[in-house]
């Protein structure tokens, strides 16, 4: 069982949740970016997906008490890795992190009061550098309580649930967790998916978060076959029905 006070016996507040893979290049800044948002009651869960390069020797010397590492004996790929690093955080609100972004200042804050009100929260983000955005739009508040529509944009592929600018309450780890076995990719999208099925989620106006985009990312940067986008709207609407299932049993 994960003890859910820190040392000094206060309860955790924020469990930030990162899946780290040969991200040496970049995990060391983008720690420093979150460390400065967290507060004393706040953890930072890392799981390297038995990364061959020195990620994992980086964050290991890296010496802050709010940092648990776990070095994956075998990799298993990044929504397993994701998972597990949910399944062994301990807060009360649990956020996202790629290992190569860069968080705004006030990120933290901003998304704790948003899920003072909603059991998940979306944020948008901008480009590190001020690079060009995906096509993908913004995300808008006005659309939080559009269901349906959101639902609808998730199998279209127009709203951009990203998990790097996305957090939730533990409540709604009981519809996350445990992804099902089928999910290869988008956990993100599962996420929002038990987010609006479940009626409780909130989309943010503000960037939270710098994107850094390069070769090692593990989102697509570019279109798909027809057979691997049949695919995914398959799994989707699996995980739509999944996520009402669960919703259902819970009531």
């Amino acid at each position: 069982m994960n003890d859910v006070t820190t040392p000094g016996g206060r309860n955790i507040r924020a469990s930030v949740c990162m899946a780290t893979y040969k991200g040496a290049a970049f995990v060391e800044e983008q720690i420093a970016s979150i460390l400065a948002e967290l507060g004393a009651d706040d953890e930072l869960v890392i799981v390297d997906d038995a990364s061959p390069d020195e990620t994992a020797d980086i964050i290991d010397g890296i010496k802050d008490r709010r940092i648990r590492l776990i070095r994956a004996v075998r990799n298993k790929g990044y929504v397993r890795t994701f998972e597990e690093a949910v399944s062994l955080s301990r807060g009360e609100y649990i956020f996202l992190s790629d290992q190569d972004d860069i968080w705004v200042p006030g990120r933290l804050e901003l998304m704790l009061a948003a899920l003072s009100e909603c059991q998940v929260v979306a944020s948008n983000f901008d480009m590190l550098g001020g690079g060009r955005r995906p096509w993908i739009p913004r995300l808008r508040s006005s659309d939080s309580h559009r269901r349906l529509a959101n639902l609808a944009g998730i199998l279209v592929g127009y709203r951009a649930y990203y998990g790097c600018g996305m957090a939730f309450r533990r409540e709604a780890a009981r519809c996350f967790t445990p992804i099902p076995p089928y999910v290869r990719e988008s956990h993100d999208l599962w996420l929002a998916i038990c987010g609006n099925i479940g009626g409780s989620v909130m989309h943010l106006d503000q960037s939270t978060i710098y994107r850094r985009l390069h070769e090692e990312n593990q989102t697509p940067a570019g279109w798909r076959s027809l057979p691997k986008i049949v695919s995914a709207r398959v799994m989707l609407l699996r995980l739509m029905l999944e996520a009402f299932r669960r919703s259902r049993g819970r009531a």
